[in-house]
């Protein structure tokens, strides 16, 4: 499965999110594979996405920045999933 997650960096918090990234903490943990990953251009956080196998892999993951960043994450399907299922419901 597919997980975005959108994050932003907490209050007073940027110098250590940084140093941390900076410092290859930013890989995914085991059972987790990085797809992609964009920051917002204001420094103030950004979106990943994420595949794995393991909701609770993709939980440790959060765990892991929960005190530097706020993190929101969402399973997610691409144009053809998401389009068969609007034409299963929908369609004519």
């Amino acid at each position: 499965m597919k997980a975005m997650s959108t994050y932003s960096v907490r209050p007073g918090c940027i110098k250590e999110a940084a140093a941390r990234f900076l410092a290859g903490e930013g890989a995914p943990v085991e059972g987790v594979t990085l797809l992609g990953r964009w920051h917002k251009t204001d420094g103030s956080g950004g979106f990943v996405l994420y595949e794995s196998d393991s909701p609770e892999a993709l939980f440790n993951g959060a765990m892991k920045w929960a005190d530097v960043l706020e993190i929101h994450s969402n399973v997610v399907v691409d144009d053809d999933a998401a389009g068969a299922a609007m034409a299963k419901y929908y369609g004519k």
